[in-house]
């Protein structure tokens, strides 16, 4: 089984990514650490936690992170989200309790506390919390199976003409992340924009009839009309389980080794992921991208853990 860490904020789509992780069987949910991002961090840890509580997610601590982007001043994504963070279901009361370590600390002691090589981050915020962790402890970077992270894009964004809304708000952070030297693996817009929950998906939700099913499909009922408000999407597009899937299943993705860079000044393209297609990547690149994703199999496993916690 392969443990994994997700850093995230909670978030429509990051509240599935949670599920996927503690409903596959295949995969060891060791910690959850949470990022200001979609809103803010006490937002986000809430959120966190009552999704927790309805996945029936116990034995994993749950720690709060960076409250702002490393450089800038935060932002939201409100218009999609809420107000909350996670609009539309009712929010149960958060049952766990908060650990008390910071989350980049929690970071740092899980990856130096298990076997090098065993432990994988997924991150589906924005980078801070990792970044921040690997400056504060280099040790973790050889000791890091894999960084498989939500954004970016290979083409175009969501936050701006050409940047994803996990980078752009914090893109120093990102750029630290791409350029350190473990394998970095991208699911990006190019991706997660063909994982639509269309109502054939959003039906096959509901059939399943349980407490986790129902509060799933209030969440995506809500997310429906928010990203066809906002984006004009008629579907909305489920990001952040794409990168829990791809640790699942490598074979869900297709990737390829691709030079990464983070533009950080452009007065048009800040937060844009620069990727290098041109031709093959040089020898020792460890930075990958993922260029398209079985659908239909994605929805299998997200709908498989979906009944199993139910």
């Amino acid at each position: 089984m392969r443990k994994i860490i997700v850093d995230c904020d909670p978030g429509h789509d990051d509240a599935f990514a949670l599920m996927l992780a503690w409903g596959n069987p295949t995969v060891d949910l060791i910690g959850v650490t949470t990022v200001a991002g979609n809103q803010s961090i006490s937002k986000v840890t809430r959120n966190a936690l009552s999704v927790a509580g309805v996945c029936g997610i116990t034995g994993v601590p749950f720690a709060r992170g960076l409250h702002r982007p490393l450089v800038r001043p935060p932002g939201t994504a409100a218009s999609v989200h809420g107000d909350s963070g996670l609009d539309g279901p009712v929010l149960p009361e958060p049952a766990l309790e908060l650990d008390g370590r910071h989350a980049v600390d929690l970071i740092i002691d899980l990856v130096m506390t298990h076997p090098p090589g065993s432990v994988t981050l997924v991150p589906t915020g924005p980078l801070s919390n990792i970044a921040t962790a690997a400056v504060k402890e280099p040790a973790i970077v050889s000791r890091v199976h894999e960084v498989v992270l939500m954004g970016g894009a290979i083409r175009g964004g969501n936050r701006t003409p050409v940047a994803e809304f996990n980078i752009a708000v914090d893109p120093e952070a990102a750029s630290i992340v791409f350029q350190q030297p473990w394998k970095v693996t991208m699911v990006g817009l190019d991706v997660t924009h063909t994982a639509l929950a269309t109502p054939e998906v959003c039906a096959r939700i509901e059939e399943l009839g349980t407490v986790p099913s129902r509060f799933f499909g209030e969440v995506l009922r809500f997310f429906t009309q928010a990203y066809l408000n906002d984006q004009g999407f008629a579907a909305p597009p489920v990001h952040d389980p794409c990168a829990v899937a791809y640790v699942i299943d490598p074979s869900l993705l297709t990737v390829r080794a691709a030079p990464v860079d983070v533009e950080l000044h452009g007065r048009l393209t800040t937060g844009m992921t620069v990727v290098d297609m041109r031709g093959e990547a040089p020898p020792g690149c460890t930075t990958h991208v993922a260029t398209g994703i079985d659908v239909a199999r994605f929805w299998d496993l997200v709908l498989d853990a979906l009944r199993r916690i139910g």
